[in-house]
Formats: C-alpha cells, structure tokens, sequence
C-alpha cells in the first residue's frame, strides 16, 4: 500500500516510515521540518517539504495514489501551547482538517492519527486512565488533539472514512528532539552528555507514563493490520516520576550531573498514566521494551550521535 507520513522526518514519524518501507509499503513524506531533520529521512520514501495547512497539499494526494494516511505532524509542545493557543489550534485543528478533507476526496482507505494519551484527559480521576476515562484536556493542545478526534467521529460518520485513534503516553527514544520544551528524556541527556546542566522543573514528583518509540511503531503497524475503527490507549501503565529519570540518565551517562530544581511550570500536571488493557485486548499489542532497556538505548543513540558531530 502507499502510505502519506506527515511528520514523517519527525521523531515518531521517520520510525514509522522505516518500519513501514521494512514492511514492503511505498511511503510518502510530507514535513515542513520545523522539528522534523533532514537526516531522519529514509531514502526510499518521497520527500514533499510542506506544511499540513498548505493548499500545496492536495497535489500530493493528487500526484500520489494514497490508500492510507498516518498523521503524525503536529504543534506537540505544551508549553507552547499554553503561550499561544491560537498557533496551536492553526496547526493541530486545521492542518488536521486540511488533511481530513483531502482524505475524504481522494478515497483513502485508512487513516491513522496519533493522539495523547496524557493531555486529554488532563487530572486523572483514577490511575491508570483506560479509554472511557472523563476527557478534560487542561492545555490548549490537548484541547485541539481532542477536537480532531471528534472531528474523525464527524468524517466518519458522515463520509464512511475509516480511522484508528492511538492515545500516545509520553513517547521517548531514538531522534527525539532534544530542543525546545517537549521531550525531557531526550533534554536531558542532550545536556548531560554536553556537560550542561538540565534543570527538573519543581520537586520533580509529577508522573508520567514513559513508552518507548519501538513499542509506539508497532501499535501502528497492528492499528493498520486490524482496521479497527476505535480508539486505543498506547502505554505502559507504568508511572515515573521525573527525579528517577533524572537519576537513571544520569547514571548511564557517567553519573557526574549534579540534581538541580527550578521553579515548577505553570499548569503542568501533576501525575498522567494510561492503561494499556483494550489495546491488548483488540490489537494484540502490550509494550515490550521496559524503561531501563529504553533509556540505555536512548542513551546509546545520542551517545553515538555527539560522536559523529
């Protein structure tokens, strides 16, 4: 099949073109590389250097024959968000609907869309949060993540356009970005592999639910083989504080970081875990790669990466 990656020179995205170019697919790229890089790129997928809100964009689907669409390009930093929920929405609602309506056009088949499995559901009333947990994003963007949701339920309700809702956790690993706001592993061991100083936002209790890229790719590839119009938790039900990520990273790059705090950030939340039982129930799939084994291969990566630079 060929497959249209938006984000697909993004962190997720370009694991996700070389696990669906392993798989035998034709992919197709679109990127305005604002966080995405040149060098994710797989040589054998074709590259279109667009914004998912250009009209530009109705000529890829009419160039290329795409059957599926995997949505991965998205205004993904919080903070951001909060500071201008106005871009927010641009990008994540109608560079969504640009998208959406183009899909519906040209007939595609599928379309994936990678959604939060943290920011819509905002304080948890219960931990871990499964798929039926109230949804009270308390950020712009997981307002605007939330809507395009809805949006799918619209599109496919009135249009027949079939779609699968994959809630990430907070997805770390292999070409994270380790600049701007979003992504503290990779943050983190950006500075302490520069011999810089990371800093641990407040007390460095809040939680999140840390799931590995290789785990996130296969969630996909299941999503894609079952066809399932659903929505489904991609997790580990697992909570981790900040400060044992600090300290992990922190001995697999030499242990010479010393542990900083600074002030907390504005509207963060406090503890995010999401519940993984439907996704193994429906799809088959449960993560299989523990934190220990993905941050010493995060590690490992970026290690690497500064040598070569």
């Amino acid at each position: 099949m060929k497959i249209l990656v938006t984000g697909g020179a993004g962190f997720i995205g370009s694991n996700l073109v070389d696990a669906f170019i392993e798989q035998g697919h034709d992919v197709v790229v679109v990127d305005n590389l604002y966080m995405g890089q040149v060098e994710n790129l797989h040589p054998r997928a074709r590259f279109y250097l667009l914004d998912i809100r250009s009209p530009e964009l109705a000529k890829v689907f009419e160039l290329e024959a795409i059957d599926i669409v995997c949505h991965q390009a998205a205004q993904m930093d919080v903070r951001k968000s909060v500071d201008d929920p106005m871009f927010d929405a641009d990008v994540n609602v109608l560079g969504s609907l640009n998208l959406l309506q183009l899909s519906v056009r040209h007939g595609i088949k599928h379309f994936l869309f990678a959604s939060t499995g943290g920011a819509v559901y905002g304080e948890q009333d219960y931990f871990p949060a499964d798929e039926e947990h109230p949804t009270r994003p308390c950020s712009p963007y997981g307002v605007t993540k939330l809507t395009v949701e809805k949006y799918l339920y619209f599109f496919h309700f009135v249009y027949g356009l079939k779609y699968t809702i994959l809630r990430y956790a907070n997805v770390y690993g292999p070409r994270q970005n380790p600049h701007g706001e979003a992504g503290v592993v990779a943050i983190f061991i950006n500075k302490m592999l520069a011999g810089e100083q990371p800093i641990i936002n407040g007390d460095g209790e809040q939680t999140r639910d840390f799931v590995y890229v290789d785990d996130v790719v296969r969630a996909n590839l299941l999503a894609l083989e079952k066809g399932v119009v659903d929505i489904f938790n991609v997790g580990t039900g697992i909570e981790t504080d900040v400060n044992t990520i600090f300290r992990e990273l922190n001995a697999l790059t030499g242990g010479k970081t010393p542990e900083k705090h600074g002030p907390p950030k504005e509207g963060e939340q406090r503890r995010s875990v999401i519940s993984y039982k439907k996704a193994k129930e429906i799809l088959g799939w449960e993560p299989q790669v523990d934190l220990k084994e993905g941050l010493r291969r995060t590690v490992e990566f970026f290690r690497k990466k500064a040598a070569k630079a």
